[in-house]
């Protein structure tokens, strides 16, 4: 009887064609970031929660809605990441790394949100993504989208997307904005949706990213930051754009980005599509100076960004493609011995190789056609006798005799 147990909701096997699509997106931001001269990390994907209440900020809804959050058996509370900023930053200071300076780190791997399931948004999605800390000039920020800007040219998909940016300025002018902001949204409080008015007594910035159409048209008509900067922020916000410019990337500036963590400040950006629906984002960041001092560690400046693989995957609407492997068809006891040896020197010369384990000749080279190889080695007791192997060529037909020990120096290298 097959088992009824299931994936928990919000969660998916990811099989071998899934497996290779991450894979592709992973390997791109990878490489990237090394090109750029930033290290792999990898944190826990438990923390502590004081870890994410002290970042994150108890009004967000990450933090009241969204964590998943439990004692464990010592009494201690524990939350699976929602998100890795954090986790990052928490190892920097556990680690001693603050004397590394500029510190480059890049990432990769499975973040959790009790969220609404849909397309693109899973309650275990995986992410990818770069920290850059103790860099304080907008170089940092020009650098960081740079980053995500050529990992969308590595998978193809810079064309489809748009970069979107804003800046949240400094907290003088956050504090200034964000009184005019209150006052504004108190005025329509009437006309904002329950979402909309349980924001504005939390988190009164996250008004203005509502997906409420009443919210809409209600921060419509806001305020805008970009007209309460101070001189400081203002210029900020203006080498960022320089710095943009002199590397040719289009932009459009949207003061309706927002962040909904405490710690954001300065630039925020977004790379979004129109080919996702809803779900339009696939990497978005920003500066986050004043992480550090909320963990309890000292002033430290920081920039960064993460991507949703799960989107970047629909974007790209292609997985690696999977190996041609070479098949070696055994026919007869003899034989058998033969190809395993075979088969097991070809690998450690790099060779992708398929060996059946049992059947005759037919049901041999239907498995090959089946695991899409190229070529067939075909081995019997004539070809043992005269020390050769049939080599046939799956796509062509064709067919010629190799040297049993120099069969590596004729067969293709094509994965």
């Amino acid at each position: 009887m097959a088992s009824r147990l299931q994936p928990i909701r919000g969660t998916r096997d990811l099989l071998p064609e899934a497996c290779r699509a991450h894979a592709r997106v992973e390997g791109a931001c990878r490489r990237v970031a090394e090109r750029y001269g930033y290290g792999e990390i990898r944190t826990p994907i438990l923390e502590p929660t004081p870890v994410f209440l002290r970042t994150l900020g108890d009004a967000t809804d990450v933090v009241q809605k969204e964590m998943y959050t439990f004692e464990d058996r010592n009494g201690e509370s524990l939350t699976l990441r929602p998100e890795n900023t954090a986790g990052v930053a928490r190892a920097v200071l556990s680690n001693g790394l603050l004397n590394d300076m500029p510190l480059k780190l890049h990432y990769a791997g499975p973040m959790f949100r009790h969220e609404r399931p849909q397309k693109g948004r899973y309650r275990q999605f995986h992410q990818t993504g770069v920290e850059l800390f103790g860099v304080p000039e907008p170089a940092g920020d020009v650098e960081a989208i740079a980053m995500g800007g050529d990992v969308l040219s590595e998978l193809g998909v810079l064309d489809a997307t748009r970069l979107e940016i804003n800046t949240l300025g400094d907290t003088e002018s956050r504090r200034r904005y964000l009184r005019a902001l209150v006052a504004f949204l108190s005025s329509h409080r009437d006309a904002l949706s329950d979402v909309g008015r349980e924001r504005l007594e939390r988190n009164p910035m996250r008004v203005l990213d509502s997906k409420e159409e009443a919210d809409r048209q209600v921060v419509a008509d806001a305020p805008s930051l970009l007209d309460h900067l101070n001189a400081e922020a203002g210029v900020f916000f203006d080498k960022v754009l320089a710095g943009l410019d002199a590397l040719g990337f289009g932009y459009t500036v949207n003061p309706r980005i927002v962040r909904g963590f405490d710690y954001y400040c300065h630039t925020a950006f977004e790379f979004v599509t129109d080919r996702l629906g809803a779900q339009g984002t696939v990497i978005g960041g920003g500066r986050y100076d004043g992480l550090m001092e909320q963990m309890g560690g000292p002033a430290l400046p920081g920039v960064g960004w993460a991507s949703g693989v799960e989107r970047l995957v629909m974007l790209t609407d292609d997985a690696a493609p999977a190996a041609h492997p070479i098949a070696i068809v055994p026919l007869g006891a003899a034989a058998e011995r033969r190809a395993l040896v075979l088969a097991h020197a070809l690998r450690r010369q790099g060779f992708a190789v398929d060996l059946g384990y049992r059947g005759n000749l037919k049901r041999r080279m239907q498995r090959a056609n089946r695991v899409e190889a190229s070529h067939a080695l075909i081995l019997g007791d004539g070809e043992l006798a005269r020390g050769v192997v049939t080599l046939r060529d799956l796509d062509s037909g064709e067919q010629t005799e190799l040297s049993i020990d120099r069969v590596s120096e004729s067969l293709p290298r094509r994965g």
